[in-house]
């Protein structure tokens, strides 16, 4: 069966090369834990594929036989634009990578549509308005997860997308989005993700949910990658678990492996041991 690589390829060659077509995957994650640079080495890795052979060499090796990388990465952020998420790319990335792959991946910021019904100024999100039909929009226009519907259907299919992050969308509930939106957008996401075929990486803080919400959001997806710190003695470790996750959970129950410790270096996440059921 072919699988869209997650990017990360210790992890591809233990889950026989990615996720399956056409997951939705929750990447739920403690501050600093690793879900940013998940998805930072995800979008890279995928869009250096067919461009720069050996960076992709030296930083992830050969793909995987049941690999298939995906057409085009879309990075779709509510409140940065392409320049700060190259500029955070570059803590995690020699320069070289983030110039080579990010000329690549597809960066939409609905900053414009996410902050519109807030206070904030609209110079903040969107430079100074110079124009009447500027003005004119400052309070219209079409409500931010109708413009990231859109924006899925036109683009996810056969191709990897991060929406980052799940966390604006939560902090945006309000009498104009109200959580049954949210949870209902995402299913919706899931439904049509198996016909679009691609894979879709969905960023998420677990401080900002509370326990019933975090269970919604999981059940809404094909899988979820829990983030976590972990202290043992004098040392504080990354560790990344699996959850639910059809076609890519039961090949690791079938080795045994309950969690990974993960590390983060010049060439973005990787995966530094697995632990195993003794």
């Amino acid at each position: 069966m072919e699988s869209i690589p997650f990017g990360v390829s210790r992890l591809d060659r233990i889950v026989d090369g990615g996720a399956p077509p056409g997951s939705v995957v929750l990447l739920v994650g403690e501050p600093g834990a690793g879900a940013r640079e998940f998805v930072f080495t995800s979008a890279t890795m995928n869009a250096l594929h067919g461009v720069d052979d050996d960076l992709f060499e030296l930083y992830y090796g050969d793909v995987h036989e049941e690999s298939v990388p995906p057409n085009e990465v879309h990075y779709l952020s509510f409140t940065a634009d392409e320049s700060s998420l190259r500029q955070e790319m570059s803590y995690v990335f020699d320069d070289t990578i983030v110039d080579t792959a990010g000329d690549r991946i597809r960066f939409r910021d609905f900053s414009a549509e996410y902050f519109r019904p807030s206070p904030i100024p609209h110079e903040w999100y969107a430079g100074e308005a110079k124009t009447l039909r500027d003005l004119g929009e400052r309070h219209s226009g079409e409500p931010v997860l109708t413009a990231l519907g859109d924006y899925l259907d036109d683009n996810a299919a056969d191709n990897l997308v991060v929406i980052d992050s799940v966390t604006d969308l939560v902090a945006a509930v309000s009498d104009d989005m109200s959580w049954n939106d949210l949870s209902m957008v995402m299913r919706g996401i899931t439904k049509a993700a198996h016909r679009w075929g691609g894979l879709i990486l969905a960023v998420v803080s677990r401080d900002t949910l509370e326990p019933t919400q975090l269970g919604h959001l999981m059940d809404a997806v094909d899988g979820t990658l829990q983030f976590q710190w972990e202290t043992g003695g004098s040392k504080r470790a990354r560790t990344l678990v699996v959850q639910e996750f059809r076609g890519v959970l039961s090949r690791l129950e079938s080795e045994d492996i309950v969690r990974f410790e993960t590390q983060i270096h010049d060439g973005g996440f990787d995966v530094s041991d697995v632990r195993k059921i003794r």
